[in-house]
């Protein structure tokens, strides 16, 4: 579950405002399962779709412009499918179009919710990982020396501010006391990185002194990664950053049913704007038009977004009718579940 909600009348007067982005392969095909689901549900929306991704930029050369970018600014929520297209460079749509909604949207809180089995238990265990969204190295701090020649330098910094340390800190601990648990972890690499690591362990430590119901422990990354696979159960909500936690999500994917199932939450707990939410499978451009996309990651991405919007009922209702195992085209998975509702 997504924390926060809004103003308890809001969704009950009129319908929440979605902006909707396909993108490219196979995104189109399990965003509009995803919105049949959540009507299904009976949530009251009205969408708007945007041509962004890889097909808009080869086609025209438009990634995300500034007026589209402002057009965003004024839903209630995003839905992202997928990006990515065979021809477009790296890198051109996940800085041109990903990054900047993360950055201009300030989505600095990514949420991704896990279920996980340990290997000799029948049992799964929920948990819950927060990545700082919006710094790291994926800030684009850095730069290419005599490129082409056999002298070149490429640098990549890591840019880690006590503000954007904090609210994601801040964010984990407020989520972690509000789950029956109550325990946080903080993954780093302290030992190594000595800068970064410190300020994180340092705002940490701090910040947990207002939070004494909450239990807390440390990882290094390395030792995450096993025991995302090996002990899940340790975990109840995990705090990292960005680059960390890019990868170790993937790894918590993997050990969840398979990335096709894995839904995410990029947050502005804000409100400063809307927050998007999307399934992060890919486009898997090698599938588009068969029907085998499983929409099930864009379904749940729907419900982690109904979630923030206040309709955490409706959210609860889709997740209960998408944990039925289910088989079948895109569409038939689609028409299974919105039965169930």
């Amino acid at each position: 579950m997504v924390g926060g909600a809004v103003c308890g009348y809001r969704h009950a007067l009129m319908a929440h405002r979605i902006a909707v982005i396909g993108g490219d392969g196979i995104g189109p095909e399990v965003t509009v399962e995803a919105v049949k689901v959540v009507r299904a549900a009976g949530v009251d929306i009205d969408t708007e779709d945007f041509d962004l991704g890889g097909g808009r930029y080869l086609h025209d050369g438009e990634i995300l412009s500034d007026s589209t970018l402002d057009e965003l600014r004024h839903f209630d929520a995003i839905l992202l499918g997928a990006v990515g297209t065979p021809g477009v460079p790296p890198g051109v749509i996940e800085r041109g179009l990903l990054l900047k909604m993360r950055f201009s949207l300030d989505l600095y809180i990514n949420q991704r919710p896990f279920s996980g089995t340990a290997p000799g238990k029948s049992e799964s265990h929920e948990f819950i990982v927060i990545r700082e969204n919006t710094e790291g190295s994926y800030a684009g701090e850095g730069g290419v020396l005599r490129k082409g020649t056999p002298f070149e330098v490429a640098t990549q910094g890591s840019v880690n501010t006590r503000m954007g340390v904090e609210r994601a800190i801040r964010y984990a601990f407020e989520l972690a006391a509000s789950r029956p648990r109550k325990h946080l972890t903080l993954v780093h690499k302290t030992n190594v990185l000595t800068f970064a690591g410190d300020l994180w362990e340092r705002t940490f430590n701090e910040v947990r002194t207002e939070y004494p119901q909450i239990a807390t422990a440390y990882n290094h990354v390395d030792a995450a990664c096993i025991y995302f696979v090996q002990d899940p159960q340790r975990y109840d909500v995990v705090v990292t950053d960005n680059l960390f936690g890019d990868i170790l999500t993937d790894l918590g994917g993997a050990v969840s049913g398979g990335i096709g199932l894995a839904s995410s939450a990029n947050l502005n707990p804000a409100r400063t704007g809307p927050s998007m939410f999307e399934p992060v499978h890919g486009s898997a451009p090698d599938i588009v038009g068969t029907g085998k996309a499983n929409p099930t990651a864009a379904i749940l991405s729907a419900a982690l977004m109904l979630d923030f919007l206040g309709e955490s009922a409706a959210a609860d209702r889709i997740r209960s009718a998408a944990s039925v195992p289910t088989s079948g085209t895109t569409t038939e998975i689609a028409d299974q579940i919105a039965a169930r509702l």
